[in-house]
């Protein structure tokens, strides 16, 4: 049970911040289609639905993952794309977050009620760094220059509602997507990069916890003489 719990917990996101700081200003976020005009429940019956709901896409999940084939093998990339293909089609048949998505949504709730584009951009690098993403190519530091650039343009704060000042700053981070060879229309590679990286780390994770496993039962007087079996032998239907 505890490879099946680790195959449907929340992923520890991985990779540079490419899509957490370029998607809020390329695409629209998106958000749970059932969240949207949900009509209003007494304690009780709320409670009762979410666990339905939570109950349902846990078996739906777990439907998927007893019938595809998992190798745990963290350095085959055909292994860490197999692995990406059946997450999302967890994701998908149980209506699930994919981890951009997570991003965007994090971005969304936290950033909603700030009006200065640096508390923004701050609350940003905040998210970025709790969630364990790196800066990879430096875009954070030359958001923040061209900000200051704008600002010090306007002789004051720069507001989120400021559509002057905004569209200085929109045409400063062009140039920075420019520098960097980051293009708006890229952004779908740069969510299929990222989610790689997240099944990688999940399948070496899954791979730790099967060779502690195996170690732990090895210490045991009547497996003492057996041998470790190969991690990759390993089929995860038959733990779930």
């Amino acid at each position: 049970m505890a490879f099946s719990s680790r195959l449907l917990s929340k992923s520890r996101q991985l990779c540079g911040n490419r899509v957490i700081l370029q998607q809020e200003y390329a695409i629209p976020v998106r958000y749970f289609a059932k969240e949207a005009g949900r009509p209003a429940l007494k304690g009780d019956e709320m409670l009762k639905n979410i666990f339905l709901e939570v109950k349902n896409k846990f078996e739906t999940a777990l439907g998927v993952l007893r019938k595809e084939k998992i190798t745990i093998d963290p350095d085959d990339d055909a292994a860490v794309a197999q692995y990406a293909k059946v997450m999302k089609t967890v994701r998908e048949k149980a209506d699930l977050f994919s981890e951009s998505q997570r991003i965007q949504y994090t971005i969304q709730t936290l950033t909603k009620n700030i009006p200065d584009v640096r508390t923004y951009l701050l609350t940003l690098k905040e998210i970025r760094i709790k969630r364990g993403l790196t800066d990879e190519l430096g875009a954070e530091a030359l958001m923040f220059d061209a900000l200051e650039k704008v600002e010090k343009e306007l002789k004051k704060p720069l507001l989120r509602n400021d559509k002057k000042g905004t569209a200085l700053l929109m045409a400063e981070f062009d140039k920075i997507n420019k520098k960097l060879g980051i293009r708006r229309e890229d952004l779908p590679k740069y969510e299929e990069q990222l989610e790689l990286k997240i099944s990688k780390a999940q399948l070496e994770e899954l791979k730790k916890d099967a060779l502690e496993a195996m170690e732990t039962q090895k210490k045991r007087e009547e497996f003492k003489d057996e041998q470790m079996v190969d991690v990759k032998s390993l089929d995860i239907r038959n733990f779930l």
